[in-house]
C-alpha cells in the first residue's frame, strides 16, 4: 500500500493514442518517416563530439537555407516563439526605439515582446490582408528613427507576404537593422537574407522544413552582431542571451564551445535530417513545387465557389491560404466534417480573421498535388454537408 498522496495517473497506463491525420493547417506541417527515423536515433550527450559534428552540419544548413554567410547562425532550443523573443532580447534595451510593421497578429505579439524589454515600441500599420510598400516603410523609419524595423514576411494569420527587396538598404541607409520572421514563409517563398541585407532572420522547425516543432533556427548578421556587443545592458534572459548562445554554437571567432544548456539531442537530429531532405531537394525546386501547389489550391477554391480574403494574388502567401467563409456559413462545422470524416486539418481565422477565414496550409510534405486534391474533395463535401451551394 502506497503512501503517496498523489497516485498513479490511470490514464498512463493505457497506450497513448495518436491517429494519422492530414495537417493542413497553419502547421505544423506532417513529418516524414525519414525525419521521424533520425529523431528515433540514440540520444547522445550534448558536448559529445558526434552530436557538437550534428550541430554544425545544423548551422550549415541553417546558412543554406536563409541563404546567409553569417557566423552567427544557429537553432534555438525552443518554439519560433522563442525565436521572435531572441531578437527583441538581443537587439533592445530599455529605451530603445523599435519599430513594428504590424499587418496581423505576428506585430502584435512583437510588440508585447518588445514592450517586455521596455523598449519604445512605435508601429506602422496597414489593415489585414494587405502588405507595406517600401514608400510606408520608409516614411515610417524616417518619422520614428528606429534602431530596429520588425517586419513579418509571412503572416500567417491573414496570409499574407511581405515583399523585402530594398528594406534592408533602406534601413541601412537610415542607421537602422532590419529583423525579419520567416516562419511561415521560410523554403515556401523566394528569401535570401545577405542579398537582402536583413540583419536578424528566424524561423520555425515545423512549416516547410517539415520538422516536429520545437527547434528554430536564426541568423546574426556582423552588423547586429556589433549593435550587441555594445549593449550597456546585460539581456534580460539568460536562456536566449547571444553571448551564451553563440558559445554553446561555436559561433564566436575568439571563443571555443561552453555548455549553456542542454540541447535536445533527438530534436536536433530531426532539425539536421529535415535540413537534408530540403537541401537535397535544392531551395529553389522547393519554392517552384509551393507555388505550383498554392496555385492549384487557389484554382480549385475558386471552382467551388469560394473567395480568397487577400484580393491581391501577388500578396497571397503560398504557404498558408486564407479564403473567406460565405455569408452563413458555419466555419467551424465545416473544419469539423473534415476533421471527422477524413481526418485533413483546416484551421479557422486568428487575430484579425478570427471567424472570418479559413487558413489551409500548403507546407513541406503536404505541397502536393495529391494532398491538395485531397483537401478540395473533403472541403466541396463538409461545404455540401451544411447546405453552401455556390
Amino acid at each position: 500500500m502506497s503512501s503517496l498522496s498523489v497516485v498513479s495517473p490511470p490514464a498512463l497506463s493505457l497506450p497513448i493514442n495518436v491517429p494519422g491525420k492530414t495537417l493542413t493547417g497553419p502547421g505544423p506541417s506532417n513529418v516524414s518517416d525519414r525525419v521521424l527515423q533520425a529523431q528515433a536515433l540514440p540520444t547522445l550527450g550534448h558536448l559529445h563530439p558526434e552530436f557538437t559534428k550534428v550541430m554544425d552540419d545544423i548551422k550549415s544548413g541553417v546558412q543554406y537555407i536563409f541563404q546567409t554567410k553569417n557566423p552567427m547562425t544557429l537553432a534555438l532550443s525552443a518554439t519560433g516563439h522563442a525565436a521572435m523573443e531572441c531578437v527583441m532580447v538581443n537587439m533592445l534595451e530599455p529605451g530603445t526605439v523599435v519599430l513594428i510593421a504590424n499587418n496581423g497578429i505576428w506585430g502584435v505579439r512583437s510588440q508585447d515582446m518588445a514592450r517586455r524589454q521596455d523598449a519604445d515600441v512605435r508601429e506602422v500599420a496597414v489593415p489585414a490582408g494587405s502588405n507595406f510598400t517600401l514608400s510606408q516603410l520608409e516614411e515610417a523609419v524616417k518619422k520614428h528613427k528606429p534602431a530596429l524595423l520588425f517586419v513579418t514576411h509571412g503572416e500567417s494569420s491573414t496570409g499574407v507576404v511581405q515583399p523585402l527587396e530594398g528594406i534592408g538598404a533602406m534601413c541601412h541607409a537610415n542607421n537602422c537593422l532590419l529583423a525579419v520572421d520567416t516562419v511561415a514563409s521560410l523554403g515556401g517563398v523566394p528569401v535570401e537574407a545577405d542579398k537582402l541585407e536583413i540583419d536578424v532572420i528566424y524561423t520555425g522547425s515545423q512549416k516547410v522544413l517539415g520538422v516536429p516543432p520545437g527547434t528554430a533556427p536564426i541568423s546574426f548578421s556582423p552588423r547586429a552582431v556589433e549593435h550587441f556587443k555594445a549593449r550597456k545592458t546585460t539581456p534580460r534572459s539568460f536562456y536566449l542571451d547571444l553571448s551564451w548562445l553563440g558559445e554553446y554554437w561555436n559561433c564566436w571567432p575568439d571563443k571555443g564551445r561552453v555548455y549553456h544548456h542542454t540541447g535536445p539531442v533527438n530534436s536536433m537530429y530531426g532539425l539536421r535530417e529535415g535540413l537534408a531532405v530540403l537541401a537535397e531537394e535544392g531551395l529553389e525546386n522547393c519554392w517552384r513545387r509551393h507555388r505550383l501547389c498554392a496555385d492549384r489550391l487557389q484554382d480549385g477554391l475558386k471552382e467551388l465557389g469560394l473567395e480568397m480574403f487577400v484580393p491581391d494574388s501577388a500578396a497571397r502567401l503560398p504557404t498558408v491560404n486564407t479564403i473567406k467563409v460565405p455569408a452563413g456559413v458555419d466555419w467551424k462545422a465545416v473544419t469539423d466534417y473534415c476533421m471527422k470524416n477524413d481526418l485533413i486539418e483546416i484551421s479557422g481565422g486568428l487575430g484579425p480573421t478570427a471567424g472570418k477565414v479559413w487558413r489551409i496550409g500548403v507546407m513541406g510534405n503536404n505541397a502536393s498535388i495529391k494532398t491538395v486534391n485531397r483537401v478540395l474533395d473533403s472541403l466541396k463535401n463538409a461545404l455540401a454537408s451544411v447546405g453552401w451551394k455556390k
